[in-house]
């Protein structure tokens, strides 16, 4: 018996739908120029972006990266629990509890900054760190919101989500990581 080839228009289809892909292409081409912008900036200005970077606390920064990369790791996890159409709510509050880590350690840090006077327009350095993280952090809490909400649709009472709902829930969380990707490295790595 020959196996059925999948019909044209799902080769093209992206997991999470064309538009989530789109929106994460918004998002990654918009942090880019923010990023590069930044970077430019620090070569105008060495020693300002040198002594700014030192007051940032790169530990917190790589226990922040693990909390984001284990929660994606939950969040596949979750996605193929989904697609075999197994409970997947276990590995979705996992997911969300490295969001909420994430969250905590980050406002740890600001408050941190907050009461050393580094705060939004102390100097070009942290006007993009606040910039660009409290950007990112947006980007966690409307995460973290669509993941609460795909949970909740997956109570057994509820009516679960369609498979491009979940897995768009699944791209944006994943888009939050890779955004952190590059923020970590270029805020808390380079000198």
């Amino acid at each position: 018996m020959a196996e059925e080839s999948p019909p044209s228009s799902a080769i093209f289809y992206p997991p999470g739908g064309l538009l989530i892909w789109s929106l994460v292409l918004m998002e990654l081409f918009t942090f880019g120029i923010a990023i590069i912008t930044f970077l430019v900036s620090g070569r105008h200005e060495p020693a300002l972006f040198h002594e700014s970077r030192q007051h940032l606390n790169p530990l917190y920064a790589a226990t922040n990266t693990v909390f984001l990369l284990v929660s994606g790791y939950f969040m596949a996890n979750a996605v193929e629990r989904f697609r075999r159409g197994t409970d997947a709510r276990r590995p979705i509050y996992l997911a969300m509890t490295g969001g909420g880590l994430f969250l905590i350690l980050k406002t740890v840090e600001y408050r941190e900054k907050i009461q050393a006077g580094l705060v939004l327009g102390h100097d070009t350095f942290f006007t993009y760190y606040w910039l660009l993280t409290g950007f990112h952090l947006t980007h966690v809490l409307v995460g973290l919101v669509i993941l609460a909400f795909l949970a909740w649709r997956l109570r057994p009472s509820s009516r679960p989500p369609e498979a491009e709902d979940f897995e768009a829930g699944a791209v944006f969380w994943h888009m939050c990581d890779l955004i952190w990707l590059f923020l970590f490295p270029v805020f808390y790595l380079l000198s």
